[in-house]
Formats: C-alpha cells, structure tokens, sequence
C-alpha cells in the first residue's frame, strides 16, 4: 500500500466531499435517471438517460477514488519546534527577484490548490522548500528550466 501524506484540514475537506458525493450527490443522479426514464419508455435511445448513467459511473468512480486515497492517507505531524518547513506548515517568503512576498501552506498532494496557497510538497516548489530554516534561500527549478530563489522570512504551524 502506497501512504499519501496529508494535513488534517485537508483529510476533513477529503471526508467532506466524500460525504456530500455519497449522499447529495447519489440522490442527485438517482432523481436524474429516475426522471429520464419517466419521460421515455425505451431506455436504448433515451438520452438523457444515457447522460445520467455516465454521470453516475464518474460520480462513482470519484467516490471509490476518494475512499482509496483515504484509506491510505498518513496524517502529517510538522513539528513546530524543529525550526524546519514541514508537510501542514505555513511558510511566508521574499521572491529575491521581484521582491514579492507571498505565503503558502505546503500539503500534500491530495489537497494541493495553488489558487488557495495550497501547495504540495511534491512540487517543484515544495521540494525547494521541505526541510528549509527561516533566513534560508529556496532554489526553485520551474519544469520549464526557470529558476526562482525564495528568501524564507517565516514558519508557522496551520491550525
């Protein structure tokens, strides 16, 4: 078994779209298939039938994705006191090229969204940063061969 780390925060959003999928969202499909075939007898050229049933087999397919990946998900544990970057941990950093400041929270990579400052400690960015100490440079090589160095200005624990 393959374990997948993941921050708390992320593991109850993972549960929580789980539960939505696997009540909201059946009940959805099954009125969905319900009315289609309500409206037309003959299910073979009924297509929104058709349209239902494939939205049924991807809403499944999620669910049993969804349950996999939590079965086999580790919770991150950062360690606050060691002074390191660490998986659920919340680092704030000066772009030495533009200036720029910005904030991330590195997680793993279940939960990653970079429009949210989620960012998965399996990219390139959060390989740069792992294991990194406040007043160090992070060395960022993008895939496509630009590199960015981050000054880390601060560390902090996400609650």
């Amino acid at each position: 078994m393959h374990d997948t780390v993941i921050t708390r925060s992320g593991l109850e959003r993972l549960n929580e779209e789980l539960d939505h999928l696997t009540t909201v969202g059946r009940q959805q499909v099954a009125e969905r298939i319900k009315t289609a075939t309500a409206a037309e007898a003959n299910v073979a050229e009924n297509a929104d039938y058709h349209g239902a049933r494939d939205e049924q087999a991807l809403l499944e397919r999620r669910i049993a994705l969804l349950t996999l990946r939590l079965v086999e998900a580790t919770i991150a544990a950062p360690d606050a006191d060691n002074g390191m970057i660490d998986v659920g941990e919340r680092v704030r950093l000066r772009d030495l090229d533009s200036g720029d400041r910005v904030e991330y929270e590195l997680v793993g990579t279940l939960e990653a969204d970079p429009s949210k400052g989620r960012v998965s400690a399996a990219s390139p960015v959060g390989q740069a940063l792992l294991g990194r100490r406040c007043g160090q440079i992070a060395v960022v090589e993008a895939p496509e061969g630009r590199r960015f160095r981050f000054k880390i200005l601060a560390i902090s624990t996400v609650q």
